[in-house]
């Protein structure tokens, strides 16, 4: 104790100290930092990784007609061919490549919604019950859904834009159905009718319809975020992530809604029903009618 007390008296006892106590934690944060590092290095690896798979997707698949730099093209004429995809984000790439509108084959007035192409097809069935078909179709559903992350993030990469929707914003059991009905009506009726079935517009183009269960409320949120094709843009200020979660929960429980009775005449509202019963109903009276009065009375005879 004497010669402790003796030592730590002594003039460089307190430099020895702070070294120790250096060398201390210099060692804990070796044992520590490398970990860290390591799982920072894979991160940055990884994610440099996607980017080049995304741009070979695109380079496949896409830049035939936007571009090898995603700028767009155009004809001789100097008429656009393809729009440039610079700042128009990952929900604009996920709603047209999920849906199938992108790569489009035949290019026309408005793309049509088809299956997706094989790479990015993540519709693939899981449900079978031989376990090699299963785990065949869960591994392609894997890889599509990869490929289809990876083209966003190439595509975000080049230029910003909005992002995918979370899952909790498209949730339609969150949203207002009620006030959903109201803003459908108010903004997406005159194109998509009141229960969403879809309807004709100028050109050659259309409003697809809403009302089949392909179509994903996610895919609904995007739309309406990017304004694909003919449609509008409605972005947080036009239509408040609220106020787009109540229409996809208005759409979902009007395609969930069986018919009350007879024929649903398409659920587009009072003009076919109006319609079916002058033609039909009203119709049907003015033949009886016509058919009564056309019946000539026998002559009475003589007693």
């Amino acid at each position: 104790m004497k010669r402790f007390t003796a030592w730590r008296r002594r003039p460089w006892a307190g430099y020895a100290v702070v070294l120790a106590a250096l060398a201390a934690i210099g060692v804990i944060y070796a044992g520590f930092s490398p970990q860290t590092e390591r799982a920072e290095a894979q991160n940055t690896a990884q994610a440099a990784e996607d980017l080049k798979n995304g741009q070979q997707l695109f380079n496949k698949n896409c830049a035939s007609c936007h571009g090898l730099n995603a700028e767009g093209s155009k004809d001789a004429k100097g008429k656009p061919l393809a729009p440039s995809l610079l700042g128009v984000g990952a929900a604009s790439v996920d709603f047209q490549v999920s849906t199938g509108r992108m790569p489009a084959m035949n290019p026309g007035a408005q793309m049509p919604r088809k299956k997706p192409v094989p790479d990015f097809d993540t519709t693939i069935r899981t449900d079978y019950k031989e376990p090699e078909k299963r785990e065949a179709a869960e591994k392609q559903k894997a890889r599509a859904e990869k490929n289809l992350a990876d083209l966003r993030a190439y595509i975000a990469s080049l230029g910003g834009g909005p992002e995918v929707p979370p899952a909790t914003a498209t949730d339609p059991k969150k949203g207002d159905a009620a006030l959903g009905g109201k803003l459908f009506r108010t903004n997406c009726a005159q194109c998509h009718s009141f229960v969403g079935s879809g309807g004709a517009l100028t050109g050659g183009k259309y409003a697809p319809p809403l009302d089949k269960s392909d179509v994903t409320p996610t895919q609904i949120y995007e739309a309406m975020l990017t304004g694909p094709q003919a449609m509008p843009v409605f972005n947080d200020t036009t239509l408040t992530p609220e106020n787009k979660q109540a229409i996809i929960a208005y759409l979902v429980k009007t395609r969930e809604e069986p018919n009350p009775g007879g024929n649903g005449l398409g659920r587009i509202g009072p003009v076919s029903e109006g319609l079916v019963g002058w033609l039909v109903g009203i119709g049907l009276l003015v033949l009886a009618a016509m058919w009564i009065t056309a019946k000539k009375p026998k002559k009475l005879k003589k007693s």
